[in-house]
């Protein structure tokens, strides 16, 4: 099983997952060995045991205007999500998904990128706005390939060692 805290603000987010989580269940179902997807949106209400066990957190990007590179890097939206990876247990946060809109350039998928860096955990894949079924098969190879390598190995990738 893949552990999945995400944040959602508009929906787009929300609606990626669905269709992530549709596509584990079809690979899942045609391959017992499949992994299927436990995702938890994160609010201020939810139990946040998921970041006891091995999890992957997915963000999408809200920032204060600018270019991404000589300003607008400050995220917005999100700040509540992060404290509470700040207090939670970042030890099990294999990787991190982002979203994004590809419009703005540089700031593709930036809060994913900051989150990465924070956490000391990879960024292992980056989609657009709701995403499609092509980057859902992307994200879910990739997110099953850091579960196995985590799971043969016993130790998390990380930015920096």
């Amino acid at each position: 099983m893949i552990n999945l805290f995400y944040v959602s603000i508009s929906g787009n987010t929300r609606a990626f997952v669905k269709r992530l989580c549709a596509y584990a269940d079809q690979q899942h179902a045609k391959n017992a060995d499949a992994y299927q997807i436990n995702a938890v949106e994160y609010s201020e209400s939810v139990d946040v045991s998921i970041m006891d066990h091995p999890f992957f957190a997915m963000v999408p990007t809200y920032l204060d205007g600018g270019d991404g590179i000589n300003n607008g890097y400050q995220e917005v939206m999100t700040l509540d999500f992060r404290d509470e990876l700040d207090a939670g247990n970042t030890e099990n946060l294999l990787g991190i998904v982002g979203s994004g809109n590809r419009n703005f350039n540089a700031q593709f998928g930036l809060t994913a990128k900051h989150y990465a860096r924070r956490f000391n955990s990879p960024v292992i894949g980056l989609f657009e706005l709701r995403g499609n079924d092509e980057e859902a098969v992307k994200i879910y190879t990739a997110l099953t390939n850091y579960q196995k390598d985590f799971e043969q190995r016993g130790v998390k990738r990380a930015l920096t060692h």
